[in-house]
């Protein structure tokens, strides 16, 4: 299904949403610690969301049994939280996570680095990844091609010689956890779709210290650089408006 220009009511109910979203996101980043299990983050989650009366978008689709993915270092997405994997300290954890509130979904993620960096290459990855996602969001308003948001991600995180990754895309969002079109973090402007005023879009850049290839781990979720290469992840529900955009996913 391509997304769907929205309602107002629609649109309110992805801003509540997107609120409640980043507000698990935002305790997540400040309770991720040394020593802790991928897993307690996920019940951490699964609380907070409860307490603010969203419902988890990802628990139980396509059969994925959490309701945050939690993927470390050379893992790019999709990681199942375990109560034996445990956080050491220098470790690059994404954290993504998606809510439903009155029929209408969030997706949204965020890259930290727990404990003290092992590198300055890893502090570049983090917060490079999470401009190239910015520099997609400028480009948005109504009439906007995907390809002008691909080629100003591509621009950011070639500018500093990161892989980005091929295998995976943002999205349209709202109605469903995915929707049409798909968003590469590569392209050419000028090129794909246009999207419309009141669309709502998941922009999610995947980038790594080495090359874009990636393979699906053992689990049949987990997806893992083939280099191993450390890697980030960071995406937003983002509105487009006539002249711009509202990030949704954001305090």
């Amino acid at each position: 299904m391509f997304t769907r220009v929205k309602t107002i009511q629609e649109v309110q109910a992805m801003r509540e949403s997107g609120r409640m979203l980043a507000e698990v996101l935002n305790i997540l980043k400040s309770r991720a610690a040394i020593g802790m299990s991928t897993l307690e983050l996920n019940n951490i989650a699964a609380s907070e969301l409860k307490r603010l009366g969203g419902e988890p978008a990802f628990l139980g689709y396509q059969g994925f049994p959490g309701v945050l993915c939690v993927s470390i270092n050379d893992e790019v997405v999709h990681g199942i939280p375990k109560v034996d994997k445990i956080i050491k300290n220098g470790d690059i954890v994404s954290l993504d996570f998606g809510v439903i509130y009155k029929n209408m979904i969030t997706d949204a993620a965020i890259s930290v680095i727990v404990g003290s960096p092992v590198s300055e290459k890893d502090l570049m990855l983090v917060k490079v990844t999470e401009k190239s996602l910015l520099e997609g969001v400028n480009q948005l308003k109504a009439g906007v091609r995907v390809g002008d948001i691909s080629e100003a991600i591509q621009a950011k995180l070639d500018k500093n010689k990161l892989g980005i990754v091929r295998d995976l895309v943002g999205h349209g969002v709202g109605h469903e956890l995915h929707e049409d079109p798909n968003i590469p973090n590569y392209g050419r402007k000028g090129t794909g779709p246009r999207l419309d005023k009141n669309m709502t879009i998941a922009i999610e850049p995947m980038a790594t210290l080495g090359r874009h290839d990636v393979y699906v781990g053992d689990d049949g979720w987990t997806v893992i650089t083939k280099d191993h290469s450390r890697s980030a992840h960071f995406e937003h529900t983002i509105l487009i408006t006539e002249t711009g955009a509202e990030i949704l996913t954001l305090i």
